[in-house]
C-alpha cells in the first residue's frame, strides 16, 4: 500500500529545534560569498520565511560563523605562555590562514567593509591589543599595531581566495608574515629632518 504523500518525507517548516550549530554547519557546506538564506534553508530542510525565525538574514548567520572561526583561531595560551606577542601572533596569523581559507569565501565576506561581529571580532580585537600592550606598547599604539595585523592578514587571505596576476611564484604567507611581524608593533613617524 503506497503511503499518502504528507508521510515519508519531512513537511517544510521549521522543525521541532534547530541549533546554532546546525545553521553554521550547514552554512560552511558551501562557498560563503554566494550563501543566500534559501540554499541555507535548503540545506537545513526548512522554509526560506522560517529560517528568519532563527536568524534575522545574512548578517545574522555571518555573526554565527563569525563566532565559530574565531573560537578556531584565537590561542588558547596567553602571549607570556607562549614566548610573547610575535610569536603569539604568528600562532593566530598562520590559524587565521588554515582555518579562513578551509572556507570558501569567509576570508572574502570578512575582507569587504561591513558590520562584523561585535562579540567574536571585539575578543579577537582585545586579545591582540592585551598582547601589543602587556609587552609595553602605548595602548594608542597597539590599536593601531591590530588594525594592521588583522586588515594586513584578512586582506592576504582574500586575495588567495581570488588571486591576482602578479607574478610567476606564487605567494607565500611565511615571508609575508614574517614581513608583517617584523614591522609591527606600529612607531609613531620620525619628525621630518629639518634643511638647511
Amino acid at each position: 500500500m503506497a503511503r499518502p504523500a504528507s508521510q515519508g518525507r519531512p513537511r517544510p517548516g521549521r522543525p521541532a529545534r534547530i541549533s546554532r550549530e546546525q545553521i553554521v554547519a550547514a552554512a560552511l557546506e558551501g562557498d560563503l560569498s554566494t550563501l543566500t538564506m534559501r540554499e541555507l534553508a535548503a540545506r537545513l530542510g526548512v522554509t526560506h520565511g522560517a529560517l528568519y525565525g532563527w536568524v534575522g538574514g545574512l548578517e545574522g548567520v555571518f555573526d554565527l560563523v563569525g563566532e565559530v572561526m574565531v573560537n578556531r583561531v584565537l590561542p588558547q595560551e596567553d602571549p607570556e605562555q607562549v614566548g610573547g606577542w610575535r610569536p603569539w601572533l604568528t600562532r593566530l596569523a598562520w590559524a587565521m590562514h588554515d582555518e579562513f581559507l578551509a572556507v570558501p569565501g569567509f576570508a572574502t565576506r570578512t575582507a569587504r567593509p561591513h558590520r562584523h561581529n561585535p562579540e567574536s571580532f571585539g575578543r579577537l580585537r582585545a586579545r591582540t591589543v592585551a598582547a601589543f600592550t602587556h609587552s609595553g606598547v602605548d595602548p594608542d599604539l597597539a590599536e593601531q599595531s591590530w588594525y594592521i595585523f588583522a586588515t594586513s592578514v584578512i586582506s592576504w587571505l582574500a586575495v588567495q581566495e581570488n588571486p591576482l596576476d602578479l607574478g610567476e611564484q606564487p605567494p607565500r604567507f611565511d615571508l609575508f608574515l614574517d614581513v608583517l611581524l617584523r614591522g609591527l608593533p606600529a612607531r609613531e613617524p620620525a619628525p621630518p629632518a629639518r634643511s638647511l
